[in-house]
């Protein structure tokens, strides 16, 4: 089968034919339809500390929405043509187990998310990461409730789901992002306002400040803005490292937090809303040979939401 291949930081993505997998003990074999494309799969080319959480060779692609082919022994309530998508922190995969891109992938059963009625396989790859990781950092560790004042830097693949299932539950959103011409977009989310410098986010006093982009400026400039006693919430890894001004984190007496991922019930809930008709994220599909290209593109800044790569038909 077809597979997309990463061996190394700075090495190329290669497309290689490598063995069809089979459904072991506790697994199922999923047929991939959709697999979204992620700024951290770009960042595995750039950044050598990505290699102490990955096992190598590996087929990235951690955003997976398919069909079950085969399930192995031990497995119940899952059959052969169910559609489903995968929770990637049960064995992270994409990173330390094959990923999506490629045209099957063995997920453990305990992955396994079913994909309600009137979602795509492409809007269900997005909830995988894209949404889990936003509704988790937003309302597992960021503690946002109605009426919360929440800012929000970045919209793209996440920002975009973060702060529409914010707007959903009854949160006040404010919403940073230097793309001036995705504002349009950003405010039919039904947020408050746009800003272009995050620091402008400290005129609206949030409470709460969720770092989507995670290039250290960005975090920096987070702490400026929160209102006193405020939480930020740093997710994105478009940088490792950062350097931040420590008077105001401690004046303000700011709680400063890392979000990884979430669960599969942030998964079920982004799902929830897109079953509803309530949630629709911009996509930018592409089929499978163009993963590679599609990676570059996200590097380049050239995607407008999510990046979502068609396997199969």
């Amino acid at each position: 089968m077809r597979a997309w291949r990463f061996t190394g930081t700075h090495d190329p993505l290669v497309l290689q034919d490598i063995p069809e997998p089979t459904a072991t003990p506790g697994h199922v074999v999923v047929d991939v339809k959709a697999a979204g494309l992620c700024h951290s799969d770009v960042a595995l080319f750039e950044d050598e500390k990505w290699l102490q959480m990955m096992t190598l060779p590996v087929t990235p692609g951690h955003e997976i929405a398919g069909v079950i082919s085969q399930v192995g022994e031990g497995v119940t309530g899952w059959q052969v043509g169910d559609d489903v998508c995968v929770w990637l922190m049960q064995e992270l995969q994409g990173y330390q187990v094959d990923g999506g891109f490629g045209d099957k992938v063995p997920v453990h059963a305990d992955a396994l998310i079913r994909i309600p009625d009137g979602v795509s396989f492409a809007q269900a790859a997005t909830a995988t990461d894209a949404g889990m990781t936003s509704y988790g950092a937003i309302f597992g560790t960021g503690k946002v409730t109605a009426g919360t004042k929440l800012g929000i830097i970045g919209f793209g693949g996440l920002g975009q789901i973060g702060a529409r299932c914010a707007v959903l539950e009854g949160a006040e959103v404010y919403v940073a992002e230097v793309k001036e011409d995705i504002w349009p977009l950003i405010e039919q989310a039904g947020v408050s306002k746009v800003v272009k410098n995050v620091r402008d986010l400290a005129e609206f006093e949030p409470e709460v400040i969720v770092d989507l982009a995670g290039f250290g400026t960005t975090t920096a400039d987070a702490i400026e803005a929160i209102a006193p006693g405020g939480r930020v919430v740093l997710v994105g890894m478009g940088k490792l490292e950062a350097t931040i001004n420590t008077y105001p984190l401690i004046m303000k007496a700011v709680q400063l937090c890392g979000s990884a991922g979430g669960t599969k019930e942030h998964i079920a809930a982004v799902l929830g809303w897109m079953a509803k008709g309530e949630l629709k994220p911009v996509l930018t599909e592409i089929p499978f040979d163009e993963i590679a290209d599609g990676i570059q593109r996200l590097h380049d800044g050239k995607v407008t939401g999510r990046l979502v790569a068609h396997v199969a038909d």
